[in-house]
């Protein structure tokens, strides 16, 4: 296992190896994933590998984002400090502690009891107070804390369900990665103005599915 100080340097080169040289300026964002210690978020054994740049699994199907994709929806997403924002599959929670670093309130949605569980605890002992994760199915969002200022999935979606753009508050934001035809997935930046929603795409972006969103099956007579 690593030293305190050898997570500490790994921190700092995937800051520098992986998400400053991939067009991430946003010092608050840079700032963000150099304040997190994603060692934290990982099942002891994958430790070792915590900064990675790729996905890290954490449990049977469920993904920590690779960080370089997290930064540039962060920084697309423009966080603001008084920002409620929904953080849709937020797994271990470690999405979340980073966001939290960004903005006022994060909701981390999970659909697994245990990841939740895992999430609290690890807040707790960290000492953070601005994030709670709770359990519900990822598509339907979490409207019992909204509307959102920002919603951001930890996945990528066949499509964003209108639901959860219903769950955005007027000026809101929802960046996540769409992928329609099982090739490339194209992350989108979301914003609901005049309470009607448009979008636009920001960068390409390869990262595991979020569970949940598969389209329904479609009857045929």
């Amino acid at each position: 296992m690593m030293a305190t100080t050898d997570f500490a340097t790994a921190r700092v080169n995937m800051v520098e190896g992986q998400i400053r040289p991939n067009k991430v300026t946003d010092f608050r964002v840079v700032d963000a994933f150099l304040s997190i210690p994603r060692e934290e978020f990982v099942p002891k054994a994958l430790r070792g590998i915590a900064y990675v740049d790729e996905d890290i699994q954490v449990s049977p199907g469920r993904f920590l984002m690779e960080p370089m994709v997290l930064a540039r929806l962060l920084q697309e997403a423009r966080v603001g400090e008084k920002d409620m924002v929904l953080d849709v599959g937020g797994a271990t929670g470690y999405s979340a502690a980073v966001i939290g670093r960004l903005a006022a309130t994060v909701v981390a949605l999970e659909s697994d009891p245990t990841l939740v569980a895992q999430a609290n605890e690890t807040f707790q002992r960290m000492g953070i107070d601005n994030a709670l994760a709770v359990q519900g199915p990822l598509e339907a969002g979490w409207p019992n804390q909204g509307p959102y200022d920002l919603i951001i999935l930890q996945g990528s979606v066949v499509q964003v369900p209108q639901v959860l753009l219903d769950q955005l508050a007027e000026g809101g934001r929802l960046v996540g990665v769409v992928n329609e035809d099982a090739r490339i997935g194209y992350a989108r930046l979301y914003q609901k103005l005049g309470g009607k929603v448009s979008h636009r795409p920001l960068f390409d972006a390869a990262v595991r599915k979020l569970p949940g969103f598969e389209p329904k099956p479609t009857f045929q007579f």
